[in-house]
This record gives C-alpha cells, structure tokens and sequence, in this order.
C-alpha cells in the first residue's frame, strides 16, 4: 500500500512540473545524470514527424541555442527545449519555432528551433520535446551544443565551399575531380559535402580526399526518415521534402563554419565560382571588400556549359580520362548566352558570422547588405543540362576560361585519379 502512495505522490510532482512549463511559461531546472550525447546526424523528434540536426549557440542573439530543423508545417504543435547545464542540471523552456520562408511547396521545411538559456549556464548538450517528463526527457538522445566561443579573427580557413548533398548513387567522378582541384587552385581549402548516397568510385575519391584534408563528408541519411524530390518541381507522388534537405545542409554548414572560415562559398558540385579579372577568389573578394565594406552577400551569376556540346576540336579528349566515370567540364566550352527576359539564378560568397539563415540562390535573413557581382568579375561555371536546348551551336558562347588553369589541372587530377585508385 506505502508503495502505490509514494508512486502517487511522485506522479503529483511531475504532473505540476509539466504544468508549470506549459501553462506558465516558466523555465524548470532540475538535476540529473548528464545527458546521453548522439552522433547521429538527423535525430526524430518523439511523436511527431519533425527532424533535429544540430545545435549552435548564436552570440549574436544573447548567447540562446539555435537547433536546426526539418518539421511538417502543418503539424506543429507546442515544442520544448531541454537544454543541460554543466553545474546546474536540466533547464526546460518553450521552444521559439522560426520556419523558414522557402519550402516550394514541400510538406516539411527548413527550421530554427530557438532555446533560451538561463544565466551562468554552460549549455553543453539540448535536445527538443514535446513532453516535460523527466523519466522521458532523461532517455533522449542530445545534440553537443557547437559554436560555443566566438571567434572574430585568425580563422582556420579563409575559404570554404558547402556542397549541399549527394545522392542517388552520385558517380559524376570526373567532373568531381576536375571541380575540387579548381577550387583548390583557386583559393578554397576546405570543401564540407552531406553525403546521402554515392557511386563505389566516388567512393574512393571521397576517401582520398579526407585523408589528404580538403573535404569533409557529413553523412545525411534523410532517406531514412522522409520521401524526397530529385529537384525543384513538386511531383505527383507527393514527396515529403525538396531536394534531400537542400536548405537544411545548407544552413548547418553556414553554422558549422561560422567560426572556422572567413568566407564560405555556396553552390553545387558540378559548379565553380570563378574570377574572370582575378588570379584567385582571395583577391577578388578582398578587392570587392574593400570598395563596398558593408557587404556581407555576394551574388554570383550562374551561366550554363551544355555537358551537350563539345568542343570540337577535341583539345582535351585526353585518353587517360576515357574510362573515368563522368564529365570531362575541360571539352566543353560552349556557353548559352544570357536572355534579356529571364534572371540568371545565382549562387553565393558569404560572410557567415553575418547570416542568419540563407536558400539556395538567396540569404533569407542577414545582418549585412548584398552586392550582384556583375558576369565580366566573376561567374558560375556550370558545366550541366543544357537550359536552352534549342540553340545551334553557333549560337553559343564560346568561353575557353578553364582552359587557363591546364597546367596545374590536368596533372592535379590525374594524381588524384591514380592514387584514389580509380584509375591504374
């Protein structure tokens, strides 16, 4: 009888604590063993559909802890930060939900749930709930809190790209090849690609540029947790997300990075920022820096090269890249012109400790102002799916400006083809 009593009286507690979150909007602390830290990189959230990544403190906003999202948005019910504090234990407070604007129409987009903390807590670990209960809230599984110290000078890189995914059994090897040593040449030192599924000879490449360290691979497993499009258009089968997480990875790498990189470029892998007036990315940037110093975004035009038409004295047909899965971008040198009536998309340069969140082609929300980079600076070469199908040849462009980084080119990738193991 004693038994049921206490267990009675222990239920009572518990009930005025959730109670008390709910209703009051009164943070509860309370103490307990610390929390079981996961090295997952996408994390359900209990009874619902919604999806944790990863979790930054942001000094910019009094220190509170921004956890990246995927949620329903249309099914968004009320949502609790448990954040631990090393001397103090558990502290639970209402989650702020901040959706962001672009989701194309997709059932789930991307989100910032915003905890905040109390005074003189060290956040070390947060995870998000819809139940105050202890009993539950102590068996979940926690994301380490990043960006914990600020850093405003002497970064480790002064540039890095964020490859937003891979997936379907991405394969395109020497296209990949060819493009991460163009970067390399043109400044950029680290290279974070989100890995959903990749080809076996990608496979080797990925390897071998992690152990040299110019990239590092993110696992992002999305396809365990929801059905998403190839692209931008919402099919018929009604998936649950657009483009494997695009904006989510995206996002999670201008945080990662924050602090680590001066710059970080934003774009596709089978796309390079290119300087046409510059050696390097360093000096166009420092350049534009210093004549518009305010500026914290800047817009690239993306032009297309049709991966359709060749050049056709076949410069660089080079026998040794026969067998290599992919596109040679060297063989084609075509470029469709720009059209008065339509905006080119663009991709970005960006200054990270001034974003707040970001698309594809734009900044959502930034601190600092934006600058359209004009084409004769710099563009996107973007060596893909012709646009404008219908162009004859002689209609095209021709753009030989990849051309003047053969030297170092050609043999960079042939070393890194031969010691990946793709080719003999």
């Amino acid at each position: 009888m004693e038994f049921w009593v206490i267990n009675i009286f222990a239920l009572l507690i518990l009930s005025h604590l959730a109670i008390k979150v709910y209703f009051q909007q009164t943070p509860v602390v309370f103490h307990h063993m610390a929390p079981n830290s996961t090295k997952q990189t996408i994390i359900p959230i209990k009874d619902t559909r919604h999806l944790i990544v990863s979790a930054y403190k942001d000094h910019r906003t009094h220190g509170e802890i921004r956890v990246i999202s995927i949620i329903e948005r249309d099914q968004l019910s009320p949502l609790l930060c448990v954040v631990y504090c090393k001397e103090q234990g558990y502290f639970i407070t209402t989650a702020n939900v901040d959706i962001h604007s672009d989701h194309f129409g997709f059932p789930f987009v991307t989100a910032d749930m915003l905890c905040k903390t109390k005074p003189r807590c060290s956040a070390t670990h947060v995870t998000i709930s819809t139940s105050p209960y202890i009993s539950e809230i102590s068996s979940m599984p926690y994301l380490p809190i990043k960006n914990k110290n600020k850093v405003d000078k002497n970064f480790q890189y002064n540039f890095t790209t964020c490859i937003s995914n891979l997936f379907g059994g991405y394969n395109n090897v020497l296209q990949f090849v060819q493009t991460i040593e163009m970067y390399k040449i043109l400044g950029i030192e680290k290279v974070y690609i989100y890995n959903t599924s990749c080809g076996p000879d990608l496979q080797k490449v990925l390897q071998y540029y992690k152990e040299e360290g110019t990239v590092e691979v993110e696992p992002w497993p999305i396809d365990q947790f929801l059905v998403s499009s190839k692209g931008w258009k919402f099919p018929e089968r009604k998936p649950d997300l657009h483009n494997y997480g695009q904006l989510t990875t995206l996002n999670d790498c201008i945080y990662k990075n924050m602090y680590r990189s001066r710059y970080i470029l934003l774009n596709d892998i089978e796309e390079i920022i290119v300087p046409y007036q510059h050696a390097t990315l360093g000096l166009l940037i420092e350049n534009l820096q210093r004549q518009n110093p305010s500026v914290s975004v800047f817009l690239i035009e993306n032009h297309i090269f049709p991966k359709t038409v060749f050049d056709t004295n076949g410069t660089f047909s080079l026998p040794q890249w026969k067998k290599v899965p992919g596109v040679n971008i060297l063989e084609h040198i075509y470029r469709e012109p720009d059209r008065d009536y339509v905006f080119n998309p663009t991709k970005m340069i960006v200054n990270p400790r001034e974003i707040v969140r970001t698309s594809v082609h734009s900044v959502l929300k930034n601190y600092g102002d934006t600058l359209s980079v004009p084409s004769d600076i710099c563009k996107v070469i973007h060596v893909g799916e012709p646009v404008q199908g219908n162009l004859m040849i002689e209609q095209l462009i021709v753009d030989t400006k990849l051309w003047e980084y053969e030297k170092e080119l050609l043999p960079n990738s042939d070393h890194v083809l031969k010691n990946s193991g793709v080719c003999s």
